[in-house]
């Protein structure tokens, strides 16, 4: 049995050994523009791949279930603090598996089941877990959803101001997706404060554009915020949910938010913690602390700019006409073309993207208008504007011919060529 323990595993499951190296070899070779994706360090592959796995740690820091946590300890506190330090936030809860448990998590905490909550409309740029009625969160609460404006595809802040007083929910939501703008947290804490309703913002698309001040920072409005640990924060893919300490709408209760976030993730939604993920998540925010990484999200938004600009050139119609962040929304209605068509078309080229609803869509989910395209991955490899306007061209040619196989494998080449000029791993 010790040998086997010791054996790599290439000689254990080739089947397995090879996917993981035929997806790294993918990874190297495609341009990736899927917002939510990225490229983690050699560090956070490392912390997610240790010895940490092996431990059970139910609980928390000190006050755990098990015993032999005290190094697991040392882990999840060095994480706790650094999220608090990257986001000056008051409390941090660094166990959320995916940023659908922190939603489901941060709901748990706030609401009883079937309380009302506001939340954006997911085929106008929400989240699944803001309200579909597929999802839990469209099963166990009320939610109410506001829109974006028809013309400008912004929210209209008004019309969610006049829907909060009429609706008087007991949490708004705001965050989402597929939402290109900068959202004024101000104004929704505003909002808020007025129908006397929670003030909750998922911001697991901008984590690291807040993070690095290049997006205003809910965390100063909200109450509680959730967000994923991958995407713009560019760590394992896992999540937390950052709060307030006291809650000011239950200073009576013998729990305060902070301790009721902690219940409701642990024994209320989760058992034991994914330590070597969290450890990973540590590994992570110190990466984001540094001054480099400011640069990096600076350039992330640079590069999305750029992008925008260049399909622009070409013909294409941008939701909201454009991008404050680190994606943009594709409208395909003025190329005859659907977003499945193209979503397959592009793979084929070597360019990922995917498929989207747009607002006001007239066609389904399964095969919408429009495609969503971002540029934390890109970013992550060093490419910057001339490489996105490189990368604009090829998409416009790939669209404007988008069953012709050659052209396809001609482009594949040619991003492979470039993507050789900036390595990963």
């Amino acid at each position: 049995m010790k040998d086997f323990f010791n054996k790599n595993l290439e000689d254990v499951d080739s089947a397995i050994f090879n996917t993981i190296k035929n997806e790294t070899e993918r990874q190297k070779n495609v341009i990736e523009l899927i917002p939510s994706e990225n490229i983690v360090s050699k560090a956070v592959l490392q912390a997610m791949g240790s010895p940490l796995t092996n431990k059970y740690s139910e609980g928390y820091p000190n006050k755990r279930y098990y015993g032999g946590n005290e190094f697991i300890d040392v882990s999840e506190t060095l994480a706790i603090e650094r999220a608090k330090q990257l986001f000056n936030a008051e409390h941090a809860n660094v166990q959320p598996h995916s940023g659908a448990s922190a939603n489901i998590e941060a709901f748990f905490a706030l609401m009883q089941l079937k309380d009302k909550i506001m939340g954006m409309r997911l085929d106008h740029g929400g989240h699944l877990t803001h309200g579909h009625p597929v999802n839990f969160s469209g099963t166990f609460y009320n939610f109410i959803h506001y829109s974006v404006d028809k013309d400008t595809h912004l929210i209209d802040y008004d019309e969610v101001r006049s829907l909060a007083q009429k609706e008087r929910p007991k949490v708004i939501l705001a965050g989402g997706s597929a939402y290109p703008r900068i959202i004024d947290f101000k104004k929704f804490k505003e909002i808020a404060d007025e129908v006397g309703a929670y003030f909750m913002v998922d911001m697991a698309h901008i984590a690291g554009l807040v993070a690095a001040g290049v997006h205003p920072d809910p965390v100063p409005f909200a109450d509680v915020v959730t967000t994923t640990t991958h995407k713009t924060l560019r760590g394992p893919r896992g999540a937390m949910i950052l709060s307030k300490t006291e809650d000011r709408f239950d200073r009576e209760n013998k729990k305060n938010l902070a301790q009721k976030i902690d219940f409701a993730v642990f024994p209320g939604m989760q058992g034991g913690p994914l330590e070597h993920v969290i450890a990973a998540k540590a590994v992570c925010f110190l990466e984001a602390l540094q001054p480099e990484f400011k640069n990096y999200a600076q350039q992330i938004v640079k590069n999305a700019k750029a992008l925008a600009a260049r399909l622009q050139d070409h013909g294409f119609k941008l939701i909201s006409g454009g991008t404050d962040n680190h994606l943009i929304l594709i409208d395909l209605q003025n190329k005859n073309i659907t977003g499945k068509e193209a979503e397959s078309a592009l793979d084929r080229a070597g360019i990922c993207c995917n498929k989207n609803m747009i607002p006001y869509d007239p066609k389904t989910p399964f095969n919408p208008s429009g495609i969503r395209i971002g540029t934390p991955a890109v970013t992550t490899r060093g490419m910057k504007e001339d490489e996105m306007k490189q990368i604009a061209d090829w998409i416009a040619r790939i669209i404007a011919d988008f069953k012709n196989e050659n052209l396809q494998k001609q482009v594949a080449e040619e991003i492979k060529a470039l993507n050789a000029k900036f390595p990963i791993y």
